[in-house]
């Protein structure tokens, strides 16, 4: 799933040591959607590493791209929004031009009357006219 909006909290990071004894690192970030009606979510980003290349910081606009997951923990369900990739919009992208009309397809104008007159058809509609 994808997500677009601007940063507006950078939490605190977390770390510590597995079970297994190796180390982990994850941060938790709030992001407001542009909507009429403006969302915001808190997603996860998890390892040292890509808190390190993702580099995400308060009032910058991305998109993000995440996983949804659950899990439970002693007879209680926890949702977890996991970012795997995080992309940076340009301001001016904002102002995209738009898409030259494909010159293969021609829009169909709608029948005039005073194109049926160079047919020869009438003018005068009668309730029992059929379109064919």
């Amino acid at each position: 799933m994808e997500i677009e909006g601007k940063i507006i909290a950078v939490l605190d990071a977390r770390e510590g040591v597995s079970a297994r004894g190796t180390q982990w690192k994850s941060q938790d970030y709030v992001i407001e959607t542009h909507e009429q009606y403006p969302k915001k979510c808190c997603f996860n980003v998890f390892g040292a590493d890509r808190i390190d290349l993702f580099k995400i910081q308060v009032g910058e606009e991305l998109k993000v791209s995440f996983d949804i997951d659950a899990h439970e923990y002693q007879g209680r369900w926890f949702n977890s929004i996991r970012a795997w990739k995080v992309e940076r919009i340009d301001a001016n992208a904002n102002n995209v031009q738009p898409m030259p009309a494909d010159p293969y397809t021609q829009s169909a104008a709608p029948a005039t009357d005073s194109s049926n007159d160079s047919l020869g058809i009438a003018n005068a509609k009668s309730e029992d006219d059929l379109p064919f």
